[in-house]
């Protein structure tokens, strides 16, 4: 059944009692599992957000996963999640009693059977540089017989297609900083990348051919999408994070929401982060600035270094997303994304220090406070965390939406910044329903068990 919270009557009663005042010298917020911070302390704040928790319909309950983290439990009502989004009547990722949608196509199940990643068959060795793509014509085709290897930074430059054939290998040489190794879609480029379960088309590292531990990380670089959607950062046009700031075909931004990519489908990118930079890596997939006419759906990153998969502005949508054992954030938001995702697993590395946050949530930059803001929509989310890292974290006036997720197995909940004197920060995108955490359910958190333990506010 689904239900719609009413919170809007809460926080207008809460906000006529005056509940938004700063007060308190208190260093600790929320309760128990707050953070600690060094300034003063919007106590008043800090108990508004753990009501929340409660009249948010938000649940401590365990879900009784089985070991495809399908869960059996009754975990309750769920949330309406609007038009964008499937109307799917169960929590979490994955459908109750049925078959896990990365059944087959993904390393997943491989992974969590204790193997290493899905094994696969090479080709014919096609070395590519980015000389190559540049003489190469406005339409190039990579075809299954061929495995091409990616010699530096390569480019799809703008005005070029790229068709990628199911069941390709496209594998990444070693190499750190000026010698690190990625495809990076320019702005005004398309990728044509569209696998199908049979037959997925796979990102990896020179030599690999499957079976390997999902903990290999940073072996290349990664898969970059570019696009000419709009951003909130001065002004208005960005150059990407892991590649030269002087390199024109690494900026991204524009106007156009409904900006086209391409089509990513049944994608596997594995093993990637390699350093560009002092601690400084290559996500698994950026996108930077791409629309909502571009195609994302079945891709999974495997062991990447850095973060799982970054968004940087934009409005592109995804669907059916992995995240599995990246050494930093399974998911990184910034400069005012605002895409639709639904069925999204992140699984991180379960020692205690092999990673950062499930979602690491920034609103802007340069500044902060800049429109549009970052406010996406996750729905259906599986976040399996370790007892060193936290579940989600909204800072830098980021906004964000989780409905019918289930997060377990992490050190900590949920945070929001709260920066007193500050008139705009994620604190303020709560009170303004641009934040909204509603009909999840919440298990084996080092934190605690309760709202005042599960969210917290920070500063």
């Amino acid at each position: 059944m689904k239900i719609f919270t009413n919170v809007n009557f809460l926080f207008f009663t809460l906000v006529c009692l005056g509940l938004f005042t700063s007060c308190g010298d208190d260093d600790t917020i929320g309760g128990n599992g707050g953070d600690v911070s060094g300034g003063a302390i919007d106590q008043e704040a800090a108990t508004l957000f753990r009501d929340y928790f409660d009249s948010g319909s938000n649940v401590y309950a365990d879900p009784s996963f089985t070991s495809q983290f399908m869960p059996m439990s009754d975990l309750g009502s769920t949330c309406a999640t609007g038009a964008d989004t499937d109307d799917a009547d169960y929590k979490g990722a994955i459908m109750p009693n049925g078959t896990p949608w990365y059944s087959g196509w993904s390393s997943y199940e491989n992974i969590l059977n204790g193997s290493g990643t899905k094994s696969f068959s090479t080709g014919n060795i096609v070395n590519i540089s980015d000389a190559d793509m540049t003489s190469a014509g406005s339409e190039i085709n990579w075809t299954n017989d061929n495995t091409y290897v990616l010699d530096g930074l390569v480019f799809v430059n703008a005005g070029q297609t790229l068709n990628i054939q199911a069941g390709t290998v496209i594998q990444g040489k070693p190499g750190e900083g000026a010698n690190a190794s990625a495809l990076i879609i320019a702005r005004g480029a398309k990728i044509i990348a569209e696998g199908t379960a049979a037959q997925p088309i796979v990102f990896t590292f020179e030599g690999d051919t499957g079976l390997t531990a999902p903990t290999e990380r940073g072996r290349w670089g990664g898969l970059i999408v570019l696009g000419a959607s709009s951003l909130n950062s001065n002004p208005g046009e960005s150059a990407i994070e892991g590649i030269d700031t002087n390199e024109a075909r690494g900026l991204y931004g524009g106007n156009d929401e409904g900006d086209n990519s391409g089509i990513l489908k049944y994608i596997s990118v594995r093993h990637g982060g390699t350093n560009i930079g002092a601690d400084n890596e290559i996500n698994g997939i950026t996108f930077g600035g791409v629309g909502s006419g571009t195609v994302v759906d079945f891709i999974e990153v495997i062991g990447n270094k850095d973060d799982g998969i970054e968004w940087f502005g934009g409005t592109v949508n995804t669907k059916h997303i992995l995240s599995i054992y990246c050494g930093d954030d399974g998911l990184d938001y910034d400069e005012g994304y605002r895409g639709v995702n639904q069925y999204i697993i992140v699984h991180q590395d379960p020692a205690d220090s092999a990673a950062d946050r499930g979602g690491e949530h920034d609103g802007g930059t340069n500044p902060e406070e800049a429109t549009p803001y970052a406010t996406p929509i996750f729905t259906n989310v599986t976040s399996i965390g370790n007892s060193g890292s936290r579940a989600i974290t909204f800072r830098d006036n980021a906004g964000g939406e989780y409905y019918n997720s289930i997060f377990i197995n992490y050190g900590k909940g949920i945070d929001v910044e709260n920066i007193i004197g500050q008139d705009q920060d994620s604190f303020k995108q709560f009170q303004d329903f641009n934040l909204k955490l509603e009909c999840n359910v919440f298990w084996n958190i080092g934190a605690g068990t309760t709202g005042a333990e599960l969210f917290t506010i920070s500063n």
